[in-house]
């Protein structure tokens, strides 16, 4: 099978995009760059079944681009990640994020595509649940521009689904974690505690350390995406990816300081606008339809992810 991955640089889409080449299909992967590092990529690059386009989504160029590619199948992770970004620049979320999506369901219509993958946020879409772990059947009550922006890609997803006959999931990831993930930005806890942890600094915690989140190790992400590759497998449907278990920001960190061997004293700091209180996604659905359940648990994730960290860090000495 011929697979378009937008984001095909990140940390999550590189990830994706080894995932699917190792199952024997063929990848273009997509990206701007503007956050995604080819690095992430090498191991793709390698694979004379991968090859790689530097463009923007929400450029007029993707509908040709996706029309001579002719893919069967659209994973979409192209995405501005950061919440905080969100509340202070909501039109340039929306912009990447809202009609990025809408550029990337319209190509591939015109191309002929037979199914889109397109990743939501689980983590943000469903606001402030009175119960957890939360299922698919829990209202959409978006709390910042970012989890807007993602429900009205799925909103967008199930027009083009009843409009034009494509088939879709959406894929409502937890808060996803693991190598690759760039540690410099103001989105990724694990990857910024973990950096900050082995360089002999403290990090700094955002409000109390109460809040909760699902933490799903990459790896198990790429699964599902290889699930719901085929065209039937969950159309129509959003899947929560997650594990079910919310972990307090201040146990994560105690977690990575135990694992780094540093001083378990984060430094304090105010609460951020726009970050919700806790969440942790039930993933009974995923399993019946497709299967897919977590393997890797919190503890060997985190551990190969300070691994990964330790050797980056080297490479950079």
């Amino acid at each position: 099978m011929r697979i378009l991955i937008t984001g095909a640089a990140g940390f999550i889409g590189s990830t994706v995009a080894d995932r699917l080449l190792a199952d024997g299909h063929s990848v273009v992967g997509v990206d701007d760059l503007s956050t995604g590092r080819l690095a992430n990529l090498t191991a793709a690059a390698a694979d004379p079944r991968f090859s790689f386009e530097q463009v923007d989504v929400t450029s007029p160029e993707l509908p040709a681009l996706v029309g001579r590619v002719r893919p069967e199948v659209v994973a979409h992770l192209a995405a501005q990640i950061d919440v905080r970004v969100s509340v202070a620049d909501p039109l340039r979320d929306a912009r990447q994020n809202v009609l990025g999506t809408i550029n990337v369901l319209e190509a591939s219509r015109l191309a002929g595509v037979a199914k889109v993958i397109h990743t939501s946020s689980g983590g943000s879409i469903y606001g402030s649940p009175t119960r957890l772990p939360v299922d698919e059947t829990t209202p959409v009550a978006p709390e910042s521009p970012y989890a807007a922006g993602k429900a009205a890609g799925e909103l967008y997803l199930n027009v083009y689904r009843a409009t034009h006959g494509l088939a879709s999931t959406a894929l409502a990831l937890a808060n996803v974690y693991g190598p690759r993930q760039d540690p410099h930005g103001e989105a990724g806890v694990v990857a910024i505690f973990g950096t900050a942890l082995l360089a002999g600094r403290p990090a700094k915690i955002f409000g109390d350390g109460t809040a909760s989140r699902d933490y799903v190790f990459v790896g198990d992400v790429a699964e599902a995406f290889a699930r719901v590759l085929p065209v039937d497998a969950a159309d129509g449907v959003r899947l929560n990816i997650g594990t079910g278990v919310a972990t307090t920001v201040r146990e994560l960190h105690s977690r990575i300081a135990a694992i780094v061997g540093a001083p378990d004293t984060p430094l304090p700091a105010p609460a951020r606008p726009g970050e919700l209180a806790r969440i942790a996604l039930a993933v009974n659905l995923a399993a019946r339809l497709v299967g897919w359940r977590p393997t890797v648990d919190l503890d060997e994730g985190l551990a190969r992810t300070v691994a990964w960290l330790r050797e980056q860090a080297v490479a950079v000495a």
